[in-house]
């Protein structure tokens, strides 16, 4: 966030919390700038609570108006009563859209107090380590949208801008770092937090970019709770360590979402890279799915939508057997878990060894929109011709040379920017296996493609991957932008 951004924002926070009447104070159930969870019935209901001194028996009354143009959305009710100077009241049934802005006063008086900038839309969890925490160049990022809002680290809503996560900042524990000399992690201090601000180049993500897609597909307002942390691994998110609270990742998320409302309307989750070792790699699936479960149990959401990436490429890895390992659970499990779905990053442009790219980021954030659009919107007309991208069902033989591979949920065909690359085949027991030179699209099948290997596929077991290993370019897409997944083993018949 510029510093400009930061003021104007830390202002506008202040006069939220001040009281703008002398007899009436808003102090509970609503801050500016905040997202509100939508329910079934495509609204949303604001309790609230405060203080009116000097007001004893009398009515607190509340109206909510549309800005931009403004105009009243609903007149003036009364919601309350105030006794022993407090009172406590609900504004129901607020539509999805926005922004609002909900006025307060005293029946029979003058004087206003008002929370501004009010969404009700959908909220969404960002988790996981640095490729959700956002480690792109802050240059040509998605700029903010006026529906798009963020619960920020200090629990702060706001109009959401790049960077989403400022770890140093966070209010949570968890999140601070153990500077030189410090036995204990602290947290930045204020003084410094200007110059912190002015000082970063990196922090763009893919939640601000799914965000603004997702508003552009659906029309509904996003809010966006960001609690990733660069460099975690599935034991650092352990569900037994929530009761820590903020002294903890999972607790952190815990206590963050119930800050935020106590509701969201799902999860997107980028994580696996510091689990793809030799140790780690093999129990990845069952931590992922103990985890996804317990997320669902402690947000009292059975059915939550749970959305990730399968980890792309890392040019510098040493346990390439493990990267794979870690990609192919994270693909099966979305064919085992309902209200799931796996975004594929294996394309994305890198910005080092193991970090997406700001511009990839791009692309990522709207293939986790494209995939919700498709799952949880199936009335929008913009959502209904979505697929979920390319899946891999069987790889044949068709020839000594050729192997078919033929893919589910495509959509149109498949194709590729340049040459299609990513292939390899690998004959178990055999000291050389045919090499992989070209795929071109089956003119039979738009769903298929045909996987030309130099060497004659004659062994009976044959095992075909994409992306095998420290591979460092794949490109096989489909024409919603939809990318086709790391996979392996897979038989070939």
């Amino acid at each position: 966030m510029s510093l400009k951004n930061f003021i104007r924002y830390t202002a506008l926070l202040t006069l939220a919390l001040l009281p703008l009447s002398a007899q009436l104070r808003l102090t509970g159930g609503v801050a500016d700038f905040q997202v509100f969870q939508r329910n079934s019935a495509n609204t949303a209901d604001l309790a609230l609570s405060g203080e009116a001194k000097g007001a004893e028996g009398k009515r607190v009354e509340a109206r909510i108006l549309r800005t931009n143009p403004v105009r009243e959305e609903r007149g003036w009710a009364s919601i309350g009563t105030v006794s022993g100077g407090r009172w406590q009241g609900a504004v129901t049934g607020v539509p999805v859209g926005g922004p609002y802005s909900l006025e307060l006063r005293v029946q029979g008086t003058d004087q206003v107090a008002r929370a501004v900038g009010l969404l009700v839309g959908d909220l969404w969890v960002l988790a996981g380590q640095s490729n959700m925490e956002g480690v792109g160049d802050l240059v040509d990022v998605v700029p903010p949208h006026t529906l798009v809002h963020s619960f920020d680290m200090t629990d702060t809503w706001l109009v959401a801008q790049e960077p989403l996560h400022f770890l140093a900042y966070a209010l949570d524990r968890v999140h601070w770092a153990r500077g030189r000399n410090q036995t204990q992690p602290q947290r930045l201090p204020a003084d410094r937090l200007d110059d912190a601000i002015r000082a970063r180049k990196k922090g763009a993500g893919l939640g601000l970019p799914f965000a603004v897609e997702m508003v552009r597909l659906t029309g509904v307002p996003v809010g966006l709770i960001p609690v990733a942390h660069g460099g975690t691994s599935m034991d650092q998110w352990d569900p037994a360590k929530r009761d820590l609270g903020g002294d903890s990742l999972y607790g952190s998320m815990i206590r963050r979402v119930k800050a935020a409302g106590g509701n969201v309307k799902g999860v997107l989750w980028y994580q696996g890279e510091s689990d793809a070792t030799e140790e780690d790699a093999p129990l990845y699936y069952e931590k992922f799915k103990n985890f996804i479960a317990a997320v669902r149990r402690d947000f009292n959401a059975p059915n939550l939508p749970f959305y990730y990436a399968q980890i792309g490429l890392h040019i510098n890895s040493t346990t390439p057997d493990s990267w794979d390992a870690v990609q192919e659970a994270e693909r099966k499990l979305e064919l085992e878990l309902a209200h799931s779905g796996m975004v594929p990053t294996v394309d994305a442009e890198l910005d080092d060894g193991i970090h997406v790219g700001t511009q990839s980021l791009k692309v990522t954030g709207k293939r986790f929109a494209k995939l919700a659009c498709h799952d949880l919107f199936p009335e929008v007309a913009a959502c209904r011709g979505i697929e979920r991208g390319p899946r891999p069902v069987k790889a044949t033989r068709i020839d000594p040379r050729i192997i078919r591979l033929e893919c589910a949920s495509v959509n149109g065909k498949l194709t590729s920017a340049g040459k299609m690359w990513g292939f390899t085949v690998v004959s178990p027991g055999a000291k050389r296996a045919p090499e992989f030179f070209k795929a071109t699209p089956d003119p039979e099948n738009p769903h298929a493609l045909l996987i030309y290997f130099q060497g004659a596929l004659n062994d009976a077991e044959l095992q075909l991957y994409y992306v095998k290993g420290r591979y460092d370019y794949a490109n096989v897409v489909d024409e919603a932008g939809m990318a086709l997944p790391a996979f392996g083993p897979m038989k070939v018949d």
